[in-house]
């Protein structure tokens, strides 16, 4: 399994970003997806996921409004599109592949079993 994402990059407050998470070595099209994000101090959280077939998708609290997830299982890619960036959305981003194709009733239960290695996004003015 390798998800490689590429996208992020310094941006101003209000900017946005695109987000995008190349996978290979399983069948993309049967596991849910997802973005996490962990700042630096801060604990590690699960910004959005998507089942396998992007019938369901949550988000966090935080990013509510102003992230969306999407994929496209033809070309094995997820992707992120990030708009009305704020200073807290700093942080290094990282794409996984979760252990089935959806998770259970709670957002929270989202399990990965695969971590890309990150992509900094940098909101600062």
């Amino acid at each position: 399994v390798q998800l490689v994402e590429s996208g992020g990059g310094l941006v101003q407050p209000g900017g946005s970003l695109r987000l995008s998470c190349a996978a290979s070595g399983f069948t993309f099209s049967r596991y849910a997806m997802s973005w996490y994000r962990q700042a630096p101090g801060k604990e590690r959280e699960l910004v959005a996921a998507i089942t396998s077939t992007g019938r369901r998708i949550n988000y966090g609290d935080s990013v509510k409004g102003r992230f969306t997830i999407s994929r496209d299982n033809a070309k094995n890619t997820l992707y992120l599109q990030m708009n009305s960036l704020e200073l807290e959305d700093t942080a290094l981003y990282y794409c996984t592949k979760g252990r089935d194709w959806g998770w259970g009733t709670a957002f929270r239960s989202y399990e990965a079993d695969y971590w890309g290695q990150g992509t900094q996004v940098t909101v600062s003015s």
